[in-house]
């Protein structure tokens, strides 16, 4: 199914989605954000600062620990490789506009590189994909005036067709949704000068989530950090040589 045919579709369904999304969220296990610093040094060698920004797959949903969620991870990746000073800005429920309107609030920063990590929420709450890349844009360009990133690195959205909690058509409604996100995400960052769209190619497995059957497990976590690291250190190589 194109994907013209896959939004003519989901407008058909609204009635029907609209209900399985109330259902679920009245059924769905709610998971607090992890115990754990949200700022810090790690590592030796030459000073990175690094500012990430996200949703609560950003804020560590689903593991027991900062150090076992995304941010964690991540840092440790890049303290092989520098002296890592970081700080995590990231809120259960996060839309690419909420979070734009909270860094609005935060004190100037100085940073050299931010990740991102923020859709799901977006196409959950039925913003529409032109707003949405408005957001994008604007975010980044936030994030390059008032908190000095020279470069960000934006995460791909998750394989959320997969994720079994969701019954059908829901599942496809969403997964479909999320991959038009995505494939018009990857084409904005191919024209823009400061932002890479990170791709996350993991064969996806449902024993890969918590126990809400949506979040990332600790071996997700991984997974999907190491890869945004290798992404970030190889970029980083490329710019210093």
């Amino acid at each position: 199914m194109n994907l013209e045919t896959a939004v003519i579709a989901r407008g058909l369904l609204t009635p029907v989605l609209i209900g399985q999304g109330m259902y679920l969220r009245r059924r769905a296990l709610e998971m607090p954000e992890p115990e754990g610093p949200r700022d810090g040094q790690v590592g030796a060698g030459p000073p990175l600062r690094v500012l990430i920004v996200g949703d609560s797959s950003a804020a560590g949903v689903g593991v027991d620990s900062q150090d076992e969620g995304f941010s964690g991870q991540l840092v440790r990746h890049l303290g092989a490789a520098y002296r890592v000073q970081w700080r995590l800005l990231a809120k259960t429920g996060a839309t690419t506009a909420s979070t734009l309107a909270g860094l609005h609030l935060e004190d100037p920063g100085a940073y050299d590189i931010a990740v991102t990590s923020l859709g799901v929420n977006d196409v959950t709450h039925a913003v529409p994909l032109r707003r949405w890349l408005r957001d994008q844009a604007a975010l980044h360009a936030l994030l390059g005036q008032k908190f000095g990133v020279r470069r960000s690195y934006i995460s791909a959205l998750p394989p959320v067709g997969q994720f079994p909690l969701l019954p059908q058509p829901l599942r496809w409604a969403v997964g479909s949704q999320v991959e038009r996100f995505k494939w018009h995400l990857a084409n904005l960052a191919k024209v823009a000068e400061v932002f890479d769209y990170v791709p996350v190619p993991i064969e996806f497995r449902p024993d890969m989530l918590a126990r809400d059957g949506f979040h990332p497990s600790a071996g997700l976590y991984a997974a999907w950090s190491g890869i945004m690291a290798k992404h970030i250190l190889q970029s980083l190589a490329i710019t210093t040589q």
